[in-house]
């Protein structure tokens, strides 16, 4: 049986907002290798990246074996994605190896690509294990937790300051809105878990990382230059997301993002992190590229 289609993601007593993402994870199978995903209902138009990017993943996972973790995914945001209609998701089981399976996924809406993944699933094996030492930061739980974290921008945030959140997130210092700080490091250190007990399938795990890695990464690029995302003249989307998944984690327990940005040039700025879970142990790595132009020329 695939991994995640045993109807088992809903036996397990989540809070609302948790339950809500982990039921927008969990795909309609329409024809084989054919899914179909829903978008919250909310005020933003465009499909947030971490959603169909954790979609994506699900459908993938879902045509491989499940000893077969995965190992790492590649993706390319096409077009923005309409929030307010369905997406699906085409899979092309592009190799059976005897150690890694491989998977293409396209989504689409319109007829038209959306967004495209390529992700690599491997079977456990013994090898050779080294990881540098975990970033020094301050526990989670000294943390302000978002809503006490973002009180000085709520107006500006309006109804997404209230929104339900899944995601239990600690920013460990003053997130990009704070102006006040002027230009700072391009560093960021954020604490995420999902906000609530999730059941133990390792790809559902994978898939809400997935999701939270996309929140927060392109932040560290805005922070070199004190500008913040709504800013009049700043027009800013993600262009293409990689993971390498090393190590076994939970999404329900904390997890350390350390995030830098190394780069901005030609309209594009680039995000590099490092996912640790508490004890210090190198789970995940991510890297994105962003657009952030600074015109209302909007998308290209």
């Amino acid at each position: 049986m695939s991994v995640g289609s045993c109807g088992h993601w809903h036996d397990v007593a989540m809070p609302a907002p948790l339950d809500l993402l982990v039921e927008l994870l969990d795909l309609e199978a329409i024809e084989v290798n054919l899914f179909r995903g829903r978008s919250p209902v909310e005020r933003h138009q465009r499909v947030f990246g971490g959603h169909v990017a954790g979609q994506a993943l699900v459908a993938a996972g879902r045509t491989v074996s499940p000893d077969r973790p995965v190992h790492s995914l590649h993706a390319y945001f096409l077009r923005p994605g309409d929030a307010a209609r369905p997406i699906l998701y085409q899979v092309d089981r592009i190799r059976d190896g005897r150690s890694f399976t491989t998977r293409r996924v396209v989504a689409i809406q319109d007829g038209e690509a959306i967004f495209n993944l390529a992700a690599s699933f491997h079977a456990a094996e013994e090898g050779l294990d080294h990881q540098l030492p975990a970033p020094v930061a301050p526990a989670p739980g000294g943390l302000p937790g978002f809503a006490e974290r973002m009180a000085p921008w709520k107006e500006r945030l309006g109804d997404w300051y209230t929104a339900p959140r899944p995601i239990d997130l600690r920013y460990v210092d003053e997130p990009h809105l704070a102006h006040d700080r002027g230009r700072r490091p391009p560093r960021e250190q954020v604490w995420v878990r999902a906000d609530g007990r999730l059941p133990d399938d390792p790809l559902l795990h994978a898939c809400v990382v997935t999701y939270a890695s996309d929140m927060t990464l392109l932040d560290s690029v805005l922070l070199a230059h004190n500008v913040s995302w709504g800013d009049p003249g700043l027009y800013g989307a993600s262009l293409d997301h990689a993971m390498w998944f090393h190590r076994p984690f939970r999404a329900d327990e904390w997890l350390l993002y350390d995030q830098e940005s190394s780069s901005s040039a030609g309209a594009r700025g680039l995000g590099q992190g490092r996912i640790f879970t508490a004890e210090g142990v190198h789970v995940v790595s991510v890297v994105q590229e962003g657009l952030f132009r600074l015109s209302h020329a909007g998308p290209g």
